[in-house]
């Protein structure tokens, strides 16, 4: 295994918020622990974002503080505006993330912007991170299909890449929010994307709400990508896009990468313990095929 293959885990952020009952403090600590025992470098582990919209995220500041979150430079908080970014300095967050998308339906839903006024709103954010010395993420929701608008195209997402790229952004997550795309749709996104920002720089997001998220997945890194979002036992959803089901599988995707020959750095076995954790205490079922395969008889 010589190719390697980063996985950015985001069952404590993306995998959580858009749960609509309570979830404990301290099962979400416990979660992020046990996906650290599995090998995860990099993770989501919060949002400074309204808690009247996401009270999922309220206790951020404290998850943080509760796993050394500012000791790692891997622990990675979404920030939706100023007051996001200076809660995540007081926390001593190491990486941020700042969220746009490719349609101005999506984005006024969620951010309450049009595309052009989120990217003028998160320059001067991005440029004090920097200058405190804080990477940056850049991520674009629907990067082929608006829940509002439709379909979207490519030359739709290659502008908003090129300008959170312009701004300082040192990684642009490509964002297939509702789950639809196959393979060539999102090829088609990532070479227009990677005219502008080196494949290096191109993370991928995918949901998997067709079954495709896996095969997206390897068609992103067919081309090149090498940075791709996943989260444990298939946890997601988005509170701004009905329909939508939760991210690609950790553990599929660790299974795919580990079969086509890449390096992930991810046990398997403990990471199949922390998707059992989310099943068995925290009670939300898993739906990756990896986890039903190798712990069937457990469920």
């Amino acid at each position: 295994m010589s190719t390697p293959v980063s996985i950015v885990e985001v069952a404590p952020r993306d995998g959580l918020q858009a749960r609509r009952e309570h979830i404990e403090t301290a099962h979400r600590i416990a979660l992020i622990e046990r996906l650290r025992r599995a090998g995860i470098q990099r993770m989501e582990v919060g949002a400074f974002v309204s808690p009247k919209r996401v009270p999922r995220m309220a206790d951020t500041a404290e998850v943080m503080k509760a796993v050394g979150a500012s000791e790692r430079a891997g622990d990675m908080v979404l920030v939706a505006n100023e007051r996001g970014l200076e809660q995540a300095h007081a926390e001593g967050a190491r990486a941020i993330a700042v969220f746009t998308a490719a349609s101005d339906a999506f984005a006024e839903k969620n951010i309450g912007s049009t595309v052009s006024a989120s990217l003028q709103r998160f320059a001067p954010i991005v440029a004090r991170a920097r200058d405190a010395g804080v990477f940056v993420r850049g991520y674009i929701s629907t990067i082929t299909d608006c829940p509002y608008a439709g379909p979207i195209e490519p030359g739709a997402v290659a502008p908003v890449a090129k300008a959170l790229r312009e701004m300082g952004c040192q990684e642009i997550a490509l964002g297939e929010t509702l789950g639809k795309a196959t393979p060539a749709r999102i090829a088609a996104v990532v070479e227009a994307v990677a005219k502008n920002v080196s494949m290096d720089e191109i993370a991928a997001h995918f949901h998997d709400t067709y079954g495709m998220g896996v095969a997206n997945v390897w068609e992103a890194v067919r081309l090149g990508v090498r940075t791709v979002d996943a989260a444990a036992g298939g946890l997601g959803g988005c509170p701004f896009a009905p329909g939508a089901a939760g991210n690609v599988a950790t553990e599929d995707v660790v299974y795919l990468l580990n079969g086509q020959g890449m390096e992930t750095g991810i046990a398997l076995g403990p990471l199949l313990d922390a998707v059992s954790f989310c099943a068995d205490t925290m009670g939300i079922a898993p739906t990756s095929r990896v986890y039903k395969a190798l712990r069937a008889p457990e469920c």
